[in-house]
Parts: C-alpha cells; structure tokens; sequence
C-alpha cells in the first residue's frame, strides 16, 4: 500500500495544522488510529506516532500490510503544546462530538463539552472524515489508569487481543459517563465499534511502542485475526 499525506487535513482551534496519513485503499473501511485527543496525554500521540513510523516502513519495504488504515498523531495541537487537556478554545474534544446524548453541562471544568455540539473545528473535520469514511474500527490512544476500552461487541475481539499484548485490563465501560465522547458518537449513533487504549501516566516514550506493537501490527497485517468485518 502506497501512503498518502495530507499535512494540511484539518486545522485546530488556534490554526495550528494537523495532518493524517492513510493507506491508498482507505475507501475500504479503514481502521482510524488517533493519538493526541487530550495534550496532557503525550503517550498517546508517542503510540500513533511510532505505529505510523512502522506504516511507513512497511509500505516502503512492501511487507505486510493487508488491511487499510488511517492515522491522525495528534488531534489536538493546541493542547499538546501547552499539555493541558483541552483545545485553544478550551474545550474537551472528547466530549464535543455531536452525539446525540450530548449534554452542555461538565463534571468539571477540564471535561468543558464546548458552546454546543461539534463546535470546534478539530471535531468538525473528523466527523465530515468518519461518515464519509465509514471505518470499520477506530482505536484512540490515551493515557490515564491502564486498560483497554471497547464501545461495540465488534471491537472485543480487538480490545482483547490488545489487552493480551500489552497485559491491561480489557473492560467495555471506562466507568463512568461520557457523553459527547467518540464512543458515543461513533458506536452509540453510528454502530462504528470503538476502542481506547488507555496508557499508564507518565511512561516514557521509549516504552510506550513496545508494550502495544504486536498487537496493533496484526490488527492491519491479519485481516482475520479479529473479526472487523
């Protein structure tokens, strides 16, 4: 698969430029990887950023890849920069997304679900991107108490080979409500399963590849290892 780089695809609220990278077959329902939802959570993008790094390698070298993909490293520039949660406008992306349970209110002030559903520019895109898409899994790269979220019974067989990978605790709830929040979006109202990754925080860069890697190299080079159909 040849790669195609789009590093002008969306711009954040400060108009900061974020980038995503797919395969040439992305028309056929892609996995979507994503790292850098919240900018306090370094590892996540860390995660997206070797996995792409790995892609591009693959593709160069003609080995394995079997099963689309796309990839997004940080969604959220702005937050990134500053290592604070939210975007430059100060909202929780992953409680923006025009779900149909979103709600205006936040358990607190770093979950700030933003003026009204799909506000900011960042979610706008990558809604336009998923419904255009279809994808026929999402995988989003977190970092907070370790284990693996699945939102869709779809996503379980993923989520567990995940969780066998990296020895974290495989769980279909992350405990507590989340709406406006990618699951809700995307499984709750599109029937797209969903899986977070959620990666001890802090854990050096360097290991946050390895503890992940054979997992996420058989879900794009084995189309039959979990069941994403």
């Amino acid at each position: 698969m040849a790669i195609i780089q789009n590093l002008h695809w969306a711009l954040s609220a400060e108009k900061r430029k974020i980038p995503m990278f797919e395969s040439d077959e992305t028309l056929d329902r892609p996995i979507l990887f994503m790292g850098g939802v919240h900018g306090d959570e370094p590892e996540g993008v860390a995660l997206a950023e070797f996995l792409l790094e790995w892609l591009k390698s693959d593709s160069l070298n003609e080995k394995k890849t079997k099963v689309p993909w796309a990839v997004i490293p940080c969604l959220n520039p702005d937050g990134l920069v500053r290592g604070v949660r939210w975007n430059g406008n100060k909202v929780d992306l992953n409680r923006n997304y025009p779900s149909r349970d979103w709600e205006p209110s936040a358990r607190a002030e770093r979950y700030f679900p933003g003026p009204h559903p799909g506000s900011e520019s960042e979610i706008q895109t990558l809604c336009k991107w998923i419904e255009k898409n279809r994808p026929r899994l999402i995988v989003h790269f977190h970092s907070w108490v370790p284990c693996v979220v699945y939102a869709g019974e779809k996503a379980r067989p993923a989520a567990e080979l995940l969780g066998r990978v990296s020895g974290y605790k495989v769980q279909d709830d992350i405990g507590y409500p989340t709406p406006g929040s990618l699951s809700q979006y995307a499984w709750g109202d599109h029937q797209i399963p969903v899986i977070c990754t959620e990666e001890l925080s802090p854990t050096p860069r360097a290991a946050v590849w390895p503890r992940f890697k054979d997992a996420l190299i058989k879900m794009v080079t084995e189309p039959t290892a979990v069941d994403l159909a």
